[in-house]
């Protein structure tokens, strides 16, 4: 017997038609289905509904029905505990999913048979608040971003490597992004497109209002600190997800996790084949 956990997108009808069929299929099985209570109310199965601090433990594998986004939620719930991640594609431009939506079954059946591949992807660790147990930690796939709440006024935002410090920015904001999230916001304010198997942080200015406006590429062992310089704060989002309002001298610390995420493919995929396909891009 395994445990699976589903994350649905909750927008798309399709996506929870597919997991309801998948979640009874698993059951008749005698495997376990999990699903966070949101998505377990989506899909008309709140006897699977499941709380996010009791999701991850005991998990075989996680199997999401959307898009890239609904992989960000999995590693959102999943953290660093190592449990492998199954994309079904119900998304747009999906760097990260795997299969198509007709495949998902066979290839649920593949992983837990074991007759897949695992590719690991940097995860970024994002802590902030004061020292303690008020401490907060959080874990990213893509990005930790420190931006202004308004469109009034340019950030200064005091960056540090290593508790060196490095330079002051003013900007709208600054990225930090893993090589996997080089292809997400990062890359719309004109940063560097970085092979998501490496390790590395990339560091890249919103609307820079200086003339190092450039992205920049630190070692993965580098802790990067964030400081809130200006005295009318700014905000702090994880993976698309707006977690705090910071003041003057607050400080955001990022850096590279021990624990990767582990994406189940079942082919070798070459990177710039896929970027290739998503954007478009000719032979010549």
């Amino acid at each position: 017997m395994a445990v699976i956990g589903l994350i649905v997108h909750q927008g798309r009808p399709e996506a929870a038609a597919t997991a309801r069929d998948l979640s009874m299929w698993l059951v008749g099985e005698g495997h376990r289905v999990r699903m966070p209570p949101e998505e377990a109310a989506a899909v008309s199965c709140p006897d699977l509904a499941c709380s996010p601090d009791r999701f991850a433990p005991g998990l075989d594998a996680v199997v999401t029905l959307g898009g890239d986004g609904s992989i960000l939620r999995a590693v959102e719930l999943v953290g660093e505990s190592g449990v492998p991640i199954l994309g079904v594609n119900f998304g747009r431009m999906a760097y990260l999913t795997e299969v198509a939506p007709e495949d998902a079954r066979s290839a649920i059946d593949q992983v837990l048979a074991g007759n897949h591949d695992v590719e690991e992807r940097m995860l970024l660790t994002v802590e902030f608040g004061e020292p303690g147990p008020g401490r907060q930690r959080h874990v990213a796939l893509n990005e930790a971003v420190v931006e202004r709440p308004a469109a009034s006024y340019a950030l200064r935002l005091g960056v540090a490597l290593n508790g060196e410090q490095f330079t002051t920015y003013a900007a709208d904001g600054l990225i930090v992004s893993t090589p996997t999230g080089s292809t997400a916001y990062s890359l719309s304010a004109g940063g560097p497109v970085i092979d998501p198997t490496h390790r590395a942080l990339l560091l890249t200015p919103v609307s820079p209002h200086m003339l190092f406006d450039r992205s920049m590429v630190v070692a993965a062992d580098t802790e990067l600190r964030l400081e809130v310089l200006t005295d009318r704060g700014a905000v702090l989002s994880v993976d698309g997800r707006r977690l705090a309002e910071l003041d003057q001298h607050d400080a955001v610390v990022c850096s590279a996790s021990h624990h990767p995420a582990r994406l189940v493919t079942f082919e070798s995929r070459r990177f710039h084949q896929v970027l290739k396909a998503k954007f478009g891009v000719n032979d010549r």
